[in-house]
């Protein structure tokens, strides 16, 4: 998986990024960083197919990045088939997520 980075403005949820949950190792490292203004945000994953339009994806919380007030960075050992930011409160939030996943040797 190419490098992604995903950027929410305001309140609310980022689009899902899909990841390649086939890879093994799995393992991505994710950052997210407050570019500007206050923000609460969770990292979050879901193990539903983001592509099928008859599904509605169930949002799981990072353990380690949930209700972050602060820049934040950890990692996913184990598959999981999307991640998305969400900023849940914040003055003038501007919050980036980026994640990077390793590649196969």
């Amino acid at each position: 998986m190419r490098p992604q980075e995903i950027t929410q403005t305001g309140t609310g949820a980022t689009a899902w990024i899909p990841v390649n949950y086939r890879q093994s190792p799995f393992n991505i490292g994710f950052g997210a960083v407050i570019v500007s203004g206050t923000a609460t945000y969770s990292v979050q994953h879901t193990f539903d197919d983001v592509y099928d339009p008859a599904v509605t994806p169930v949002a799981f919380d990072n353990a380690n990045a949930t209700a972050q007030t602060a820049n934040k960075d950890g990692n996913y050992m184990f598959p999981v088939r999307a991640i998305r930011l969400n900023v849940t409160a914040g003055a003038a939030p501007v919050v980036k997520l980026i994640l990077l996943q390793g590649a196969n040797a």
